[in-house]
């Protein structure tokens, strides 16, 4: 189901697959910026490349969703984007800052402090309310929370009244919401979300995309989502396929029916 949208002033191409050539540039305005990223785990003839020479933007107030086969490299993609992993080659730009040189410590800190991550496990501390986990990265940063934000984010992932309550008490996608809500509260740069909807049923899958699409589109939030779902995917302002982690493609505000016709074909690739 695709959801309902205002169209844009801005003109774009229909629905169609797009050569990796034709990705956004460095040119534009980037949250994320990947230049000619490589990756390879192992050494010798053993070495498996995830990633090979990618180069992709996404501009600021966006909303990619990345797919692709098992295998295809998408996790790393978005691993490497979020400065979880370090790339063989090339460089990753987070707004301005390259994330490639920097120290463990330093991506810790930036990953910290610029990235917000939304996982398909919650990742929720039982022990700690709502408020409390939502709040979370900012207590480890020794920061002070801005509760006149915190009552903003809560509100806009409608659970306002349900700040004193303890995950045990949430539905998943409740929790899923306090997820989305913890990945706001530190202002990032980019929300990483990892198959977000990956435990959900379809209702509960539906509202957190709807969520997603809410932070975009009225937040200014960038977001980066990996999924298998064409669903899923169709709530994005644009898909990017990965195969054999190289770019097989990229469709702009495609249908779900058309996303699922891409994945299909992507094996001949």
């Amino acid at each position: 189901m695709r959801p309902n949208r205002e169209p844009s002033d801005r003109r774009v191409p229909p629905a169609e697959t797009a050569a990796a050539g034709s990705l956004q540039t460095r040119a534009a305005p980037a949250a994320v910026y990947l230049e000619s990223v490589s990756k390879e785990y192992g050494s010798g003839r053993n070495a498996v490349r995830a990633l090979d020479a990618v180069t992709a933007a996404f501009p600021r107030g966006t909303f990619t969703a990345v797919m692709g086969p098992s295998g295809s490299g998408k996790s790393t993609f978005l691993n490497c984007a979020a400065g979880l992993d370090r790339p063989t080659s090339g460089r990753v730009m987070l707004g301005d800052t390259e994330l490639s040189s920097r120290s463990e410590r330093e991506l810790t800190e930036l990953r910290r402090d610029r990235i917000g991550f939304v996982f398909q496990a919650y990742n929720l501390l039982g022990a700690l309310t709502v408020e409390e986990n939502v709040t979370l990265p900012l207590r480890l940063a020794d920061r002070k929370t801005d509760q006149a934000f915190l009552r903003e984010v809560l509100t806009a992932v409608g659970l306002g009244e349900q700040a004193k309550r303890r995950p045990n008490e949430l539905s998943g996608g409740q929790q899923q919401r306090v997820a989305v809500a913890r990945a706001l509260i530190t202002h990032p740069d980019v929300v990483v979300a990892d198959e977000p909807t990956g435990a959900l049923d379809t209702r509960s899958s539906k509202q957190v995309l709807e969520l997603l699409r809410h932070i975009v589109d009225d937040m200014g939030q960038t977001v980066l989502m990996v999924t298998h779902d064409p669903v899923a995917a169709s709530f994005a302002d644009s898909v990017v396929f990965l195969a054999d982690g190289r770019i097989a493609g990229q469709l702009t505000r495609p249908t779900t029916e058309q996303i699922a016709s891409r994945m299909t074909h992507l094996g001949e690739w």
